[in-house]
C-alpha cells in the first residue's frame, strides 16, 4: 500500500534530535545516580510520552477527567469538541459555549464554569502558550492554579507532558510514591514530604525519573524478580 509522504519540517527534526539527546542524557545520569534505574531504562526505553503540545487542551483535558475515568472524560471531550467549530478544542470556541450546553455535553456544573474561566484567561491573554514556555518551572505553577479547577498537580502534569520540562518531582502524586515504595523497597509508600530528598540525587532529570517510576508499576523491577 502506498502512503503519501508528509513534509518534515527542519525545527521538527531539530525537536525530536534535541529530545532524543535529553533522553539519553537523562538515562544515563539517572543510571549512574542510581543503578536500579538500568533495567527499567532497558525495558522502556529512552522516550517519555508527550499527550499534547497545547498548554489549553492539556489543562481542559485535566479539569474534564477529574473524578471520573479516562473512557468518560473522553466520551465528554468528544461531546464538547462537536459544539466547536470545525470540532476544534479552543480557547475562544470553549468561551463562546454557554454553560447550559457545556452540561448537556456531560460536564457538571462546577466543571462548566472552570473550563470557562480557563477559556477566558487564554482568550484574554493573561494565559498563553508562549508565556507558559518561557515562564520557569514555579511560575507555570503560580500562573496556571490561579484558574479554578488547575491544581498544583495538574499543573506539574502540564509541565511534563506539554511543556516537556525535565526536572518536575509531583512529590503528591500516588502513583510517583507508589513507585518509589516498590524501588526503593520501602514498607510503605513514603510522605510527600519524604520523597523530596529523595529526588534530589535524580536532578535534573526528575521528570524522567518520575515516569520510569510509574512504569514500574506496570511489571517486576528486574527480569523475573517480583518485590511485591
Amino acid at each position: 500500500m502506498w502512503w503519501p509522504r508528509q513534509k518534515v519540517r527542519p525545527a521538527q527534526l531539530d525537536r525530536a534530535r534535541a529530545r532524543r539527546a535529553e533522553a539519553h542524557a537523562a538515562a544515563e545520569h539517572l543510571v549512574r545516580v542510581e543503578r536500579r534505574f538500568a533495567p527499567l531504562v532497558q525495558r522502556y526505553g529512552l522516550e517519555r510520552p508527550i499527550t499534547t503540545r497545547d498548554p489549553f487542551a492539556a489543562l481542559l483535558g485535566s479539569i474534564v477527567q477529574q473524578q471520573i475515568s479516562m473512557t468518560a472524560a473522553h466520551a465528554v471531550l468528544q461531546r464538547v469538541r462537536a459544539l466547536c467549530p470545525r470540532n476544534r478544542l479552543t480557547a475562544a470556541a470553549i468561551g463562546a459555549l454557554r454553560s447550559d450546553r457545556l452540561r448537556r455535553a456531560g460536564l457538571s456544573r462546577q466543571k462548566a464554569l472552570y473550563v470557562r474561566e480557563l477559556a477566558r484567561s487564554f482568550s484574554s491573554g493573561e494565559i498563553t502558550a508562549r508565556r507558559l514556555r518561557a515562564l520557569p518551572d514555579e511560575e507555570v505553577i503560580a500562573l496556571t492554579t490561579q484558574v479554578h479547577g488547575v491544581g498544583r498537580w495538574t499543573a506539574e502534569m502540564l509541565l511534563i507532558f506539554c511543556l516537556e520540562r525535565p526536572d518536575v518531582w509531583p512529590v503528591d502524586d500516588l502513583g510517583l510514591r507508589k513507585g518509589a515504595m516498590r524501588f526503593w523497597d520501602m514498607a510503605e509508600a513514603p510522605t510527600a514530604k519524604a520523597l523530596i530528598p529523595r529526588g534530589d540525587a535524580l536532578r535534573p532529570y526528575r521528570s524522567y525519573a518520575t515516569w520510569y517510576l510509574w512504569r514500574s508499576l506496570e511489571g517486576p523491577l528486574m527480569p523475573g524478580i517480583s518485590v511485591d
